[in-house]
C-alpha cells in the first residue's frame, strides 16, 4: 500500500471513530458474526463529504447499507440479517445485501445477466459512483478496516464520477438528482463520466 494511500485511510478510520452513531451502527453489525461484510455507499459517503463541507451536523441518511458476501447463504438470509439488526435498532432502516446473491437480483429485478461476483470487494467495486465504492468494516479488536477496490480518491477529491461497471450513465445521473448529491454537497464536482479514479 503507498504512503498517500494508507493516509486516506487512516484518515477515513478517524472520522469513522469520531461518529457515536457509525460506531453503533459498525457495532450492531459486527454482532451478526458474519465472516465478510461491511457498512458501505451513503453512510460513508456522507460522513466524508459532511467532514469536507465543515457541516456541525452530519446529514440525514435515508438507509443503512450492509453488504455481506456468503456463497452459502440462501436468499432468505438478508431477511433474517433485517430482523436481527432491527431487534438491536429498530430505529434504523437497514439494507442488507448478499453480494455472493447479486447476479439473482439481477436476472429478477430486471432480467439482466450478469457473471456471479467473487468477494466483498468485488461488489463494492461495482457501485454506481467511484466515490461510493467504499466500506467500513469493525473488527473483532475494534480496529476499522477499510474496503475501497477503487481507492479513496474521489471520496476525499469530492468529485462524483461514474463507475459504468453495472450502471447505466443514465442510472448514475439519476442517481446524482434523486439524492440531491450537489445540491447537498455544494463543493462536489461532476467530473468526466467516462474516465476512471486517478
Amino acid at each position: 500500500m503507498s504512503d498517500h494511500k494508507q493516509e486516506l485511510e487512516e484518515r477515513l478510520s478517524r472520522m469513522v471513530r469520531s461518529s457515536s452513531t457509525l460506531m453503533a451502527l459498525l457495532a450492531a453489525v459486527r454482532s451478526l458474526h458474519l465472516e465478510s461484510w461491511c457498512i458501505g455507499a451513503g453512510v460513508v459517503r456522507g460522513l466524508v463529504w459532511d467532514h469536507l463541507h465543515g457541516f456541525s451536523e452530519p446529514s440525514h441518511y435515508d438507509d443503512v447499507d450492509v453488504t455481506y458476501y456468503d456463497k452459502s447463504a440462501n436468499e432468505k438470509q438478508d431477511e433474517e440479517l433485517t430482523r436481527r439488526l432491527l431487534a438491536i435498532s429498530p430505529s434504523v432502516r437497514w439494507e442488507v445485501t448478499n453480494q455472493a446473491l447479486i447476479h439473482k437480483w439481477f436476472l429478477k429485478a430486471h432480467s439482466q445477466i450478469v457473471t456471479p461476483l467473487r468477494s466483498l470487494e468485488d461488489g463494492i467495486a461495482t457501485w454506481p459512483e467511484y466515490a461510493t465504492c467504499v466500506g467500513v468494516k469493525l473488527n473483532a479488536d475494534d480496529t476499522i478496516e477499510v474496503i475501497a477496490p477503487h481507492g479513496l480518491q474521489d471520496l476525499f477529491d469530492l468529485k462524483l464520477r461514474h463507475n459504468a461497471t453495472r450502471a447505466s450513465a443514465d442510472v448514475f445521473m439519476q442517481r446524482v438528482t434523486s439524492k440531491r448529491l450537489i445540491e447537498r454537497w455544494p463543493m462536489l464536482s461532476l467530473v468526466n463520466a467516462f474516465s476512471g479514479p486517478d
